[in-house]
């Protein structure tokens, strides 16, 4: 089949007669990503447009692949870039509201998973299905907050943004897949969302470090997409920075599933790694591939890489090869254009404040416009469902257009301490017991 020969939409969108839809298949156990042929794009597919559907079908979400949910998602395999230029497919997950406001355009949300991890089992497209066996893939709980968004009627598109390898970690390609993934979205016709609705981004940990690349990219690479705000939650600004801090830690595993996936990105890391690494260490490395992003974190707790190197881990990281891919990984490589709302706690022990702090100053020194909400009371963990409410206004003031009133915000009254926080809340529970429960998350607006 030669897409290239194909006609296409209006909106150059969405291949006519070439994107074939599947039915829903309800009490289908889903395949792995690495093993669905839905996730083979057709032949010739590298001669369509970035955020071309090539396939579309219906699927059942669960609440942990176990409770399932009382809608459909429509999955959209389409047509994106890597990091080099090269074209490739991808997944997103789109929800979509039942009760729609036919008045105007509804918001659209890209809702990007920590996913962190190489394993196609952590891909939100396969981790957040009914039926999906994915224990410790954090999709699966960053679905409470999916449906905090759909309650406020807004679609929500999810996607794979590690792209079809899990390729977590490496630079710009994340954000051109959620870029590709909104314009496959949005131009679907199926899914009836308008190419002009306004667009928000929000992610956290490894999901902010996604929305983020997303922010600096966007008006290079799409700049057609009405993106009104993004909200970076502890975006993992400097990767080399955690891979020191988090080595030998709690949370160890983190840094090792970011080697082993940019050992596939960057044949320059995967020589000195070959070299280098010892047989133990390099088994631990196509271990890890293999585990969710939980499993990880707690099999490797206080691995320390320089055991498992053949000389000092220091000498190793100034190798020119590993100073590359540092260089290259590191965010501020551009201004975003849209706003931005940035979250972090003071006493974050996996991104490290510092980071964070330079990442707004470089942002807003640029131009961008910032609002930097440094939390001195929550950790890591606990800032995400805790600045849920204050980023849900946020987003809900820059759909209804209004602007930010000054170029640089600063706000560090902690979260625990607002009563705001605990009226959102409120409605957060309500609406996580709905989807713990399997009732319908109905619209009920902050």
């Amino acid at each position: 089949m030669d897409l290239g020969n194909a006609a296409t939409s209006a909106t150059g969108a969405e291949w006519i007669g070439i994107a074939p839809h599947e039915k829903l298949a309800r009490g289908v156990k889903p395949k792995l990503p690495s093993d669905d042929p839905f996730y083979d794009p057709p032949e010739g597919f590298q001669h369509a447009t970035a955020g071309t559907v090539l396939r579309s079908r219906d699927v059942e979400l669960a609440f942990l692949g176990l409770i399932p949910q009382k809608f459909t998602a429509t999955q959209l395999l389409y047509r994106t870039t890597d990091m080099s230029g090269a074209p490739e497919a991808t997944v997103t997950t789109v929800i979509v509201p039942a009760e729609r406001d036919r008045r105007a355009p509804i918001p659209v949300l890209s809702y990007q998973c920590a996913i962190d991890a190489v394993t196609s089992r952590c891909f939100p497209s396969y981790a957040l299905r009914r039926r999906a066996v994915a224990p410790g893939a954090l999709a699966q709980f960053e679905f409470l907050l999916i449906a905090a968004a759909l309650a406020e009627g807004w679609a929500v598109s999810v996607p794979d943004h590690e792209g079809p390898h899990g390729a977590w970690g490496t630079p710009y390609e994340p954000g051109y897949r959620i870029l590709d993934g909104l314009r496959a979205a949005t131009r679907s016709e199926r899914l009836g969302l308008a190419p002009e609705a306004p667009i928000g981004l929000w992610g956290y940990s490894g999901g902010g470090l996604a929305t983020a690349w997303a922010a600096e990219v966007c008006s290079s690479y799409a700049p057609e997409l009405n993106i009104v705000g993004a909200v970076l939650g502890s975006p993992v600004a400097d990767l080399g920075h955690a891979f020191r801090r988090l080595n030998g830690s709690l949370y160890a595993g983190l840094p090792g599933m970011v080697v082993a996936a940019l050992s596939h990105a960057y044949p320059g890391l995967d020589r000195v790694i070959q070299e280098h690494a010892t047989d133990k260490g390099k088994a631990m490395l196509l271990r890890i591939e293999k585990m969710t992003t939980a499993h990880a974190v707690l099999r490797f707790m206080r691995m320390d890489m320089g055991k498992l190197v053949d000389r000092p881990l220091e000498q190793i990281l100034q190798t020119p090869e590993v100073q590359e891919v540092f260089d290259n990984i590191k965010l501020g490589t551009a201004v975003p254009t849209p706003p931005v709302l940035i979250v972090q706690a003071v006493h974050d022990r996996i991104v490290s404040v510092d980071d964070i702090d330079e990442l707004s100053h470089t942002y807003e020194t640029g131009g961008a416009s910032v609002t930097y909400h440094r939390d001195l009371f929550s950790e890591h963990m606990l800032l995400h469902p805790m600045s849920a409410p204050m980023t849900l206004r946020w987003l809900i003031d820059r759909f209804d257009g209004k602007p930010v009133t000054e170029h640089l915000v600063r706000t560090t009254w902690p979260t625990l301490l607002n009563p705001m926080t605990y009226v959102g809340m409120a409605r957060l529970v309500k609406i996580a017991a709905k989807v713990v429960t399997g009732r319908r998350v109905e619209r009920s607006p902050l």
